[in-house]
């Protein structure tokens, strides 16, 4: 648990959704981006040790290192737990978890500031796939849209598609993308290129998911595109859902734990929005 906890915190939340259960999922959940802290908040107090295990501990507040000691990096001490290596910076302030994704992790802020800018990489590779190329499953008037990278193979994207009917009643909609796992030239591959050549994509897509036959097919599609993008979107299992800003929120995500999800980042959004702009104001004005 404690693992999973600090791989879902600090980033590396492209494992696998499909090697997850369900109850692993809820920490992938977890918002990968939070609003700045309160003006005076400060790192902890005490030595750098103390620091280092009381910004661990923002995690969970029971976590105990099994170790804790000087780091090969300079200015940074190295915690164990749970056998997962934590360089720490000796003001508590900042995490590097190397090895998971190398992500970079602001304590006081609770913010992954590796996800910032992989955020940014991926919203703009996203929009190099055409509207069109996706397969769309949306309410009428949505409230958050999603992308997210499947595969007709996998049991947690199809598990997700049997409850697309909830997704969009929370209002949220859904852009599949393809990502054969096993490869281009796959059947697995085969099966999602008949998909997007169907004359009914969501139809097929719903067919080929529930394990009904899709009628073989081949055209000109962009499933190598997609499936491209995904990787250098650093996919690494299927689903991948990401918000229209390039955040990653997940592999599986039930509902309305998404919808909670996407509220908050939303929020949280706005909140740093509001606090730019007051920033930006000119001193004396109202």
């Amino acid at each position: 648990m404690m693992k999973r906890i600090l791989i879902a915190v600090l980033g590396a939340i492209s494992l696998s959704a499909c090697a997850q259960s369900p109850q692993d999922d809820a920490p992938a959940a977890r918002s990968s981006q939070t609003a700045q802290p309160p003006a005076g908040v400060q790192p902890a107090e005490g030595t750098p040790e103390e620091r280092a295990l009381a910004a661990v501990r923002i995690l969970s507040p029971n976590l105990n290192a099994d170790h804790i000691g000087a780091a090969p990096l300079p200015g940074f001490r190295e915690v164990i737990v749970g056998g997962q290596i934590v360089y720490v910076s000796d003001d508590g302030r900042y995490m590097f978890l190397p090895g998971q994704g190398g992500a970079l992790f602001d304590a006081v802020a609770e913010r992954n500031l590796s996800e910032d800018s992989l955020s940014t990489m991926r919203r703009d590779l996203l929009k190099t796939i055409p509207a069109g190329e996706r397969i769309v499953f949306a309410p009428a008037k949505p409230v958050h849209t999603v992308t997210v990278f499947t595969d007709v193979e996998c049991g947690y994207c199809r598990r997700m598609h049997d409850e697309i009917a909830e997704y969009n009643k929370q209002g949220i909609a859904i852009e599949y993308l393809a990502f054969p796992r096993m490869g281009i030239g796959s059947e697995d591959y085969r099966k999602m290129v008949s998909v997007w050549c169907a004359s009914d994509r969501r139809k097929a897509m719903t067919d080929a998911k529930a394990e009904r036959p899709v009628p073989d097919r081949d055209c000109k599609t962009t499933v190598n595109m997609q499936y491209n993008v995904g990787q250098r979107a650093g996919l690494t299992g299927t689903p991948m859902i990401l918000t229209e800003d390039g955040i990653q929120v997940g592999g599986y995500v039930p509902p309305q734990a998404l919808r909670q999800t996407l509220d908050k980042l939303a929020a949280d959004k706005a909140g740093r929005m509001e606090t730019a702009a007051q920033q930006a104001q000119p001193a004396g004005d109202a």
